[in-house]
């Protein structure tokens, strides 16, 4: 059913497949949340590009328990979904996300239910796993995800955007490690995946340790994002045009491409080229390749080419 919801969310959105600026109004249009969801807004904007919009703009997109749900649910469906070969998240509004919604959340954190120490303890550690799926999911779904951050992007935000493959930033953005503030370890990514994408492990500490902000130029600076925006209308137009360039490219190689990388991110380099050789064993059995190929011969770019769905 949810496959059906999505689907019909997109072929609604259809009429949103325009060249450049105006595809960009249409994707940072005030539109409401994508039913059945009320925190996520999805669209297609392109062929094969899926939108995820965070929807709560007069929350400042701050995740109550139903964004921690609807991310799992939708990257559920677009993982599988064949129509898809790049997604881009972005924000409603002026900000990106403030992070998690306390008040709404605070009952199922702060007093998780149990008769003694060891079942409230139990309790606890399956709510923090379930949140933590919300984000690596992300990670875990084959299709690069391109994230587009503006104004603020704090806490949970900085777990989310660690989990996705891409990220961009307004000039105005601003990052923080913001648990410490209020008296917790971030335990849903940001410190087990900001190491890996930051080179430096003295900046990451500082970060998580002061609970300090980030702004633009050191996160490009630093490598949390790889390229810096004038304005959010600018922003996205360029993860549209990036995204379009990814969706152009056969699927078989770009989400190999992705679920390769992230393996041998946690693997040694020998486990890396043991796992890739596995796989390109029988990825490397397609047409694909030979298209691509023929295409290049000719001088021709890939997105020339009509790829099978995947």
């Amino acid at each position: 059913a949810m496959t059906f919801i999505i689907r019909s969310a997109l072929t609604k959105n259809r009429s949103l497949w325009l060249p450049g600026l105006s595809a960009v109004r249409a994707i940072s249009s005030p539109g409401g949340p994508t039913p059945p969801f009320t925190t996520l807004s999805v669209s297609q904007p392109a062929t094969a590009v899926t939108h995820i919009e965070l929807h709560r703009p007069e929350k400042r997109n701050a995740m109550n328990k139903a964004f921690w749900r609807e991310m799992v649910e939708c990257f559920t469906q677009i993982a599988e979904d064949p129509d898809c070969r790049v997604v881009v998240v972005s924000g409603a509004g002026e900000v990106f996300t403030a992070g998690i919604d306390l008040m709404d959340m605070a009952s199922e954190v702060l007093q998780p239910e149990g008769d003694d120490m060891a079942r409230t303890s139990w309790n606890m550690r399956r709510i923090i796993a379930k949140y933590q799926e919300t984000f690596s999911i992300i990670e875990r779904c084959p299709k690069p995800v391109v994230v587009a951050v503006q104004g603020a992007c704090v806490g949970g935000g900085v777990d989310l955007i660690t989990a996705c493959d891409i990220r961009l930033c307004t000039q105005d953005a601003w990052f923080q490690v913001k648990e410490v503030d209020i008296g917790l370890a971030a335990d849903v990514g940001t410190l087990q995946r900001l190491p890996k994408v930051i080179g430096s492990r003295s900046l990451v500490n500082e970060l998580a340790l002061t609970a300090r902000k980030m702004y633009a130029d050191e996160a490009k600076e630093s490598g949390l994002v790889s390229r810096v925006f004038p304005d959010k209308e600018a922003m996205l137009a360029g993860a549209l045009e990036m995204a379009g360039e990814i969706a152009g490219r056969s699927p078989v190689a770009v989400q190999g491409t992705k679920v390769n990388l992230i393996y041998s991110r946690d693997h040694s380099v020998a486990e890396g080229l043991n796992y890739m050789a596995t796989w390109n064993m029988s990825m490397l059995q397609t047409e694909d390749v030979m298209k691509s190929a023929a295409a290049s011969m000719e001088k021709k770019s890939p997105k020339t080419i009509t790829f099978s769905k995947l």
